[in-house]
């Protein structure tokens, strides 16, 4: 089956473009100046995980902070995440089960305690297993490493990695748990591993009767930034699991209500979805509208390259136009999704070309450090000026039609097949690559903007079914299905939505 692609597409010969954009780099705040919006908590984010070692001795490892310092009496949290809540409920919903956990860094309670240690000392729960996610529990691996199993000498407790497993070696180290908790923050972008991550995980549970337990975590981008092409089918693969949107806007607890309810988004048969059990548990005080900066919880390291809320925000918006063409992300090794530079190419000259642009809620200014070797560097660095008026994906599609006024060619219309299918399994759009190979530095980005921003307006208003927590959207007219469908697209746009 064709979701059946699993993980595997992260390996191979396209391992070099698809892993890009999670890749390591070392972990700098943004330079002074930065406004409000892109505002993020500085790097001294607590977990009570053990301190890890890097695979690659060139990459830094993700390494877990001190451990926080008692809660004031009066500290007030605006946000409860899963873990928080499950506490609160004294573990009601796996007392007296035998749980493997599915975790990674970022898995910690609001007081930075790691989702491990809560469940060890939980009164009537048996934690029996730890899983793995891609990076690994413990954060120890570089983007797109197989993960080893292992014993974790401070617990006693099996770590089985689930990354690049087949559905068959999954069920098999499943066996023997009653329930599996699922703690894993998403970045709201549906290229990034973990979401994937999950609904493998809900296909091998389902599949041996073994109970699901999602902690519901933030969307770092907030739940009403929805953005980009919807993936097309053929395009699905394990950066891209869902028939969603490229930001897609929902948590992954609300991504598990969605595979978890609606036919045909897990790749089993209908009567084992129809037989599995899911339990979500939400968060409290956490509102759709909300930013990361916004819920009070400091940011846990997703990645090397994902360290705090700036570079979940430029993954979306750089991320894929750094991929072929000339344009990289990060100025040295410094501000990885939020620089920007072009071989050959003045800064000057390049905040001119893209402020000529007119990128709706982004603006650019020069930025000085120092690449690795020491030497001077300069880039350029990317600011939302304007959260409203900011279209996550828009920017990487102008970098895309620049890049190929900037070669003279169309690099990609030369790209070698095995780089369009990774660019291709990130972006999610035929329709987009067949025009931009066709019409090089003219093809119409606005035009195709325009109507993802449609479908999107419809796809929030589908898909809300499956919210956790409310907002009110604008009213938008849903069109009978063929209505929608372009001469390129999938099938229904309830099809396409994964509804």
């Amino acid at each position: 089956m064709i979701g059946r692609i699993r993980q595997f597409g992260w390996f191979g010969a396209s391992v070099g473009m698809i892993l890009v954009l999670g890749g390591c780099a070392e972990n700098q705040p943004p330079p002074p100046g930065t406004t409000a919006v892109n505002a993020a908590p500085a790097a001294t984010d607590s977990s009570a995980v053990t301190t890890t070692v890097s695979t690659d001795a060139n990459l830094p490892p993700i390494v877990p902070p001190a451990p926080p310092p008692p809660p004031a009496a009066d500290r007030i949290y605006p946000v409860m995440v899963g873990i928080d809540v499950l506490a609160a409920q004294n573990f009601a919903p796996i007392a007296g089960k035998r749980v493997g956990l599915l975790t990674h860094p970022p898995g910690v309670n609001r007081d930075g305690v790691s989702t491990i240690e809560v469940l060890r000392h939980a009164p009537n729960v048996k934690l029996v297993a730890l899983y793995g996610p891609e990076h690994g529990v413990f954060g120890s691996y570089t983007f797109g490493k197989l993960v080893p199993d292992t014993v974790d000498k401070k617990t006693g407790l099996p770590v089985l990695s689930l990354y690049g497993e087949g559905p068959l070696a999954m069920k098999r180290k499943l066996k023997g748990i009653q329930a599996l908790v699922i703690d894993l923050q998403d970045i709201g972008v549906r290229s990034y591993s973990f979401s994937a991550m999950l609904r493998y995980a809900m296909e091998a549970c389902f599949e041996s009767g073994i109970e699901v337990v999602v902690l519901d975590r933030p969307n770092p981008l907030g739940g009403l930034k929805v953005d980009g092409p919807l993936l097309e089918r053929e395009l699905m693969s394990g950066i891209g699991a869902y028939r969603i949107p490229y930001v897609h806007g929902l948590t992954i607890g609300e991504i598990a209500n969605m595979a978890a309810a609606a036919p045909g988004v897990l790749e089993i048969p209908e009567a084992v979805r129809a037989k599995g059990k899911l339990t979500v548990i939400p968060m409290r005080g956490w509102k759709r509208e909300m930013r990361w900066t916004e819920t009070g919880l400091k940011f846990v390291p997703t990645s090397q390259l994902i360290q705090n809320f700036e570079t979940c925000v430029g993954y979306a918006m750089i991320g894929p136009g750094t991929q072929i063409g000339g344009f990289t992300s990060g100025v040295g090794p410094l501000y990885p999704f939020r620089g920007l530079a072009y071989p050959g190419k003045t800064t000057d000259v390049l905040i001119k070309e893209l402020e000529a642009l007119h990128v709706p809620g982004v603006s650019y200014r020069k930025i000085n450090t120092s690449n690795k070797a020491g030497k001077p560097a300069t880039g350029i660095y990317v600011d939302i000026s304007d959260w409203e008026a900011w279209h996550p994906t828009e920017l990487s599609f102008q970098l895309m039609r620049l890049a190929c006024k900037f070669s003279g060619t169309n690099p990609f219309a030369n790209a070698k097949p095995v780089q369009a299918r990774g660019l291709n399994i990130i972006l999610g759009s035929n329709e987009w690559w067949t025009a931009l190979k066709r019409d090089g530095a003219k093809v119409d980005v606005e035009a195709f903007v325009k109507e993802w921003q449609q479908k999107n307006q419809i796809y929030q208003q589908v898909v809300r079914k499956y919210w956790l927590y409310s907002a009110e959207l604008p009213a938008v007219a849903i069109p009978p299905p063929t209505a929608i469908v372009s001469a390129s697209a999938v099938g229904t746009f309830d099809d396409v939505a994964s509804l």
